[in-house]
């Protein structure tokens, strides 16, 4: 079947405007936030409003051969929803409706379009709490958090997205439409698919419907924040933090490097001068909260802190997070490009791995600077450079595959919460043996045995 003929198919099944295969409409959906390229042109852009309309489109899709590259809000950091020479990029922003939520049973039901950001607050509005917190929660999808099982800074008391997700609705890559199991808060009746979906980037189904778990609204979010003399100070503090009784919703770290670059980008940010690490445990327990504070502030001046902040008031709460949210575009400020990392280790690992990644700036010539949830000991480092000097761009990647290397000989993991998409792939024969690398392969032929679905990733 030609490009135009499953595009004709497509038209006449669908309603009118859901096809777009201009060129403009195809370059603005052909990369995600991670800057990787394109994996070839896409045919067009889909853009269904149902669940059957998906269906109609992976069944016809399926039967010609013509790849399908789930798309969510394009925010992914791992190339998982670049572009495929000749697929259509089924755009599910479209299926944007919160259908209900449950205050019962403590369940939202949701189509894949969602915005986290959004699905938080109508949660809030019925004083409960969806905990999933993504970075990028104010643009991300439902769907793309779901594909990637997103993280965020509250995973140290909440978990993953998966830890958050019920069930499913998919539509297979034949366009049969199934959901994996019950909304119950129990059920092993079968092979639990939905955790094996969540995290798949798109390559084994496309996710049309979640039910997520929500939880009793938490109590307000107020914190400490501290500096200390040394990286080495401040790692050993957030250790101690996170193996006490006293259990943060957040607890995040920024080095030496990051806390220069976040002050250079905005002065007025608060970063005080000679600080070689940054510090800032949250709670937000309904009750005891005073003595979480009490317990994180006296560890931090245990550890030699150079300066403790209380942060009581949501505003200034709100400023110290903040600073911590300049991570990202602070350090690519510094040479105008950067490759952002979310290698992860055992937390007992955590200072050698940030001691070794310390070292890589001067080895490969490039600026890496060190920030993360280090609460479960999933740390971003991020690589800046200068994409016009061809010699800078090599030596990024270089660090970059490095990273990955260091995660994975400590034990760790070369993505914690991003994915692997494209970008990663590479690294995979380092984390994986090659019996496990098959299975998996397996798993992907019988949900998808033409290959149709988001191929050249996650792989």
């Amino acid at each position: 079947m030609t490009s135009g003929d499953i595009l004709d198919t497509l038209r006449s099944a669908l309603p009118d405007g859901a096809i777009d295969a201009t060129d403009a409409a195809v370059l603005a959906r052909s990369i995600d936030a991670s800057g990787a390229a394109a994996l070839g042109v896409a045919r067009a852009v889909v853009r269904p409003r149902t669940t059957e309309e998906v269906a109609v489109v992976l069944r016809a899709a399926d039967a010609a051969g013509v790849p399908v590259v789930p798309q969510g809000a394009l925010s992914g950091l791992a190339g998982a929803a670049n572009a495929v020479a000749g697929a259509l990029l089924l755009d599910l922003t479209g299926m944007n409706r919160i259908l209900r939520i449950d205050v019962d049973n403590r369940v939202a039901v949701v189509q894949p379009g969602v915005i986290v950001a959004d699905l938080a607050q109508a949660a809030h509005d019925v004083g409960l709490f969806y905990a999933p917190d993504p970075a990028s929660a104010a643009l991300a999808t439902v769907g793309g958090t779901v594909a990637t099982n997103a993280g965020g800074m509250r995973c140290i008391k909440y978990g993953v997205t998966r830890d958050a997700v019920r069930s499913l609705e998919l539509v297979l890559a034949d366009g049969s439409i199934v959901r994996t199991r019950p909304d119950t808060i129990k059920g092993v009746a079968g092979l639990d698919l939905t955790a094996l979906v969540v995290g798949s980037e798109g390559t084994l189904a496309v996710v049309t419907e979640a039910t997520l778990t929500l939880l009793p609204a938490p109590g307000p979010s107020r914190g400490v924040c501290a500096v200390f003399p040394s990286l080495t100070a401040g790692v050993a503090a957030a250790n101690a933090v996170a193996a006490g009784v006293h259990t943060p919703s957040t607890l995040e770290l920024l080095d030496a490097i990051v806390l220069d670059a976040v002050s250079d980008y905005q002065p007025d940010a608060g970063i005080p001068s000679g600080a070689k690490s940054w510090l800032l445990a949250i709670t937000d327990s309904a009750s005891g909260a005073d003595a979480d504070l009490d317990a994180f502030e006296a560890i931090f001046r245990e550890h030699g802190a150079l300066s403790v902040h209380r942060a009581d008031d949501p505003a200034d709460l709100d400023g110290l997070l903040a600073a911590r949210r300049l991570l990202f575009p602070a350090m690519r400020a510094l040479r105008g490009s950067s490759l952002n990392g979310d290698a992860s280790v055992p937390r007992s690992r955590l200072l050698e791995m940030v001691e070794r990644l310390g070292a890589l700036g001067d080895e490969f010539g490039v600026i890496v600077g060190v920030g993360g949830h280090v609460g479960d000991g999933n740390l971003h480092p991020v690589v800046a450079f200068d994409a016009a000097d061809a010699a800078q761009v090599a030596a990024a990647h270089s660090a970059y595959q490095r990273i990955s290397e260091i995660a994975q000989e400590l034990g760790g993991t070369m993505t914690g919460e991003h994915g692997v998409g494209i970008e990663k792939l590479a690294s995979l024969d380092g984390e994986l043996p090659v019996r496990l690398r098959e299975v998996q392969r397996q798993i992907k032929r019988i949900f998808d045995p033409n290959g149709i679905l988001n191929p050249g990733k996650k792989y």
